[in-house]
C-alpha cells in the first residue's frame, strides 16, 4: 500500500546530497542521480529531484504496521536536518 506523494521545496544540491547520505546511513539504498527508487527496512519509494529546488518522494510500499504519516514524517526529518 502506497502513500500520497510529498514534495519538498528549496532543496538545494547540498540539501539533496545530505538527505541521500542520511537515508543511506539509516540503512536505505539510494541510487545515484536525481531520480530513482529508495528501498530498505520494508519501505520502497520513488524520488525525483528537479536539480534545483523541488524534491518529490512517493512511498510505494511500507510495512503494514507503519502509517504513511510515520514514513513521510521520517523523510521530512531527514530533509529538515539537512537545512531545507
Amino acid at each position: 500500500m502506497g502513500c500520497n506523494p510529498v514534495t519538498f521545496h528549496n532543496v538545494t544540491p547540498n540539501v539533496f546530497n545530505c538527505m541521500k547520505q542520511k537515508l543511506e546511513s539509516a540503512g536505505l539504498h539510494v541510487p545515484s542521480g536525481n531520480s530513482g527508487e529508495i528501498s530498505g527496512s520494508g519501505v520502497v519509494a520513488d524520488f525525483n529531484w528537479d536539480g534545483t529546488a523541488n524534491l518529490t518522494i512517493t512511498v510505494k510500499s511500507k510495512p503494514f504496521i507503519v502509517s504513511c504519516d510515520t514514513v513521510t514524517g521520517k523523510i521530512q526529518d531527514f530533509v529538515h536536518q539537512c537545512g531545507a
